[in-house]
């Protein structure tokens, strides 16, 4: 960690000389990939604050998105629509159901791939499958921890759905156990609802067969099950690093998250 540490305090120099100069930074006579940040459920784009800084700090371009959390065909269309505007190679960070969204993408830009606490699915396997109970029974996100609501939908013919949220009082709990007890009762008054389908809809497509994948693994999981994600990382093939932690991790230790993307981008140059 200290040698990872002092190479972000070597980038951050070499990226303000860089600049100062005109010329590419991050070390590189080459433009860095731009990253892209895919929110997951129950949470919003602001979740990657702390990381986006990070990066744009060692002279990455970061953009955190907004994922409609509807299912992996719209919501991948919507991150292609993101996609189709940045110039240059992509590096794709996906967060929990996020993790979803990017395994399903086919865009060409896409030359690297991070799953934070994240869900890659097969091609033909939905979200909730990865992270079957029977299998993880220490897994939380089930009733009454998680609770359906009527919303309205415009994404859907009848103009409303079904979506799933966190019962407030349960959320530390099951997502943030990690973060102070006000931060966390904060992300729960403001989580983002799920559609109850975009967990049941199989992917298409898995990206880290061609791509080449990371994963931060938190050890201490409960939304995502730490033992499940290990499985989903190594049959990706992917470089892991697992830490202490609850499934906010990229909240809770933006530094590592941050390394990994780094670590992922510097891969694709």
């Amino acid at each position: 960690m200290i040698a990872r540490r002092a190479r972000s305090l070597l980038i951050a120099f070499l990226a303000g000389i860089a600049t100062l100069a005109g010329v590419p930074a991050v070390g590189s006579a080459q433009a860095p990939p731009t990253v892209v940040l895919v929110h997951g459920a129950f949470s919003d784009k602001t979740s990657w604050a702390a990381v986006e800084d990070t990066l744009r700090g060692t002279g990455y371009r970061a953009i955190a998105v907004d994922n409609p959390l509807r299912g992996p065909a719209h919501d991948t269309a919507a991150l292609n629509a993101v996609l189709d505007t940045v110039d240059g190679p992509v590096v794709l960070a996906g967060h929990s159901y996020g993790g979803v969204v990017i395994t399903n993408t086919t865009h060409p830009s896409v030359e690297a791939l991070v799953y934070v606490a994240g869900i890659a699915p097969v091609p033909g396997e939905p979200a909730q499958l990865t992270i079957d109970p029977i299998r993880y029974p220490e897994g939380k996100l089930l009733p009454p921890v998680v609770q359906p609501r009527i919303v309205s939908d415009d994404t859907n013919l009848l103009g409303t759905n079904i979506d799933l949220v966190i019962d407030p009082d349960r959320f530390r709990e099951a997502f943030a156990a990690d973060l102070p007890e006000q931060q966390a009762r904060e992300l729960a008054e403001n989580q983002r609802s799920f559609a109850l389908t975009a967990n049941l809809e199989p992917v298409t497509h898995a990206a880290w067969q061609t791509v080449p994948s990371w994963y931060v693994i938190p050890r201490q999981d409960m939304a995502v099950p730490t033992r499940a994600q290990r499985v989903m990382a190594e049959r990706a093939g992917a470089t892991a690093t697992e830490v202490d932690g609850a499934h906010a991790i990229h909240i809770s230790r933006p530094d590592v998250v941050a390394e990994t993307i780094m670590d992922a981008a510097s891969s694709t140059r």
